[in-house]
């Protein structure tokens, strides 16, 4: 097993290819995945919980549960437990990639993965002793061995994840804690940018941005409500702030 300064050595010298590669080649997820290798760094050593999608003890119903508290530590482990169904959700996916799928998508979607796992770990360690504990997932109604099956359920992710960081950012009262949450979101954006473009060309946009150029906002409460089928535990919300 590598230990912590050998992963960050690696992390660092992925850093150092990505910021000297050329533009074409992967330019519009490698240099957003600058940031997330920075990201990673500062989650002290990320990488070794790249590949965790969560228990595998069996669900207890009426125990399986988790309180997200209050205040800007209840809206970062609100977005925590998003960043982690989004990490565990693209590790199925790079873990057996449908068949015939060319190299640029599937480096893409590894791109991707590498980004939710980074943002997982970076509130893990910002919420440190106040974080909830790992999550439960269920992602049996996903085919995994379909293209269209993933990308529409990841696009759903994606646009859900945007539109719950949009929600409650105006609830945030460090202007520190909104820095880190507007820093993900921003790369959440583009995932679903390219998600929705991969999906259906000429789409990128599609049902997440209005008239007025400005993407949807969705409640707390409506977002856990949609993701509910892939989460088996239980999320209590009603302690976070609404005004």
């Amino acid at each position: 097993m590598k230990n912590l300064i050998q992963e960050e050595k690696e992390i660092t010298q992925g850093a150092e290819r990505i910021l000297n590669s050329t533009l074409p080649r992967r330019s519009f997820l490698q240099f957003a995945g600058a940031g997330a290798v920075g990201v990673a760094l500062m989650a002290a050593g990320c990488s070794k919980d790249k590949d965790y999608v969560g228990p595998t003890d069996p669900i207890v119903p009426g125990e399986n549960k988790v309180d997200l508290g209050s205040g800007d530590v209840g809206i970062l482990n609100y977005a925590f437990a998003l960043e982690q169904l989004e990490a565990a959700f693209y590790t199925k996916v790079v873990g057996a990639f449908w068949s015939n799928i060319d190299e640029r998508e599937r480096d893409y979607l590894t791109d991707i993965q590498l980004h939710e796992v980074a943002h997982r770990e970076l509130l893990s360690n910002v919420l440190a002793g106040n974080k909830i504990g790992n999550l439960a997932f269920d992602f049996s109604k996903v085919n995994f061995g379909d293209r269209t099956a993933v990308l529409t359920a990841a696009k759903e992710l994606e646009d859900l994840g945007v539109a719950a960081y949009n929600g409650v950012a105006p609830l945030l009262k460090s202007k520190d804690t909104l820095l880190v949450a507007a820093k993900i979101v921003s790369v959440e954006a583009r995932h679903a940018a390219y998600i929705s473009e991969s999906l259906k060309p000429n789409d990128f946009t599609a049902g997440v941005v209005n008239g007025s150029g400005q993407e949807q906002t969705l409640k707390p409460a409506e977002v856990l409500s949609r993701v509910k089928k892939y989460i088996t535990t239980e999320i209590i919300a009603s302690n976070l702030p609404t005004a």
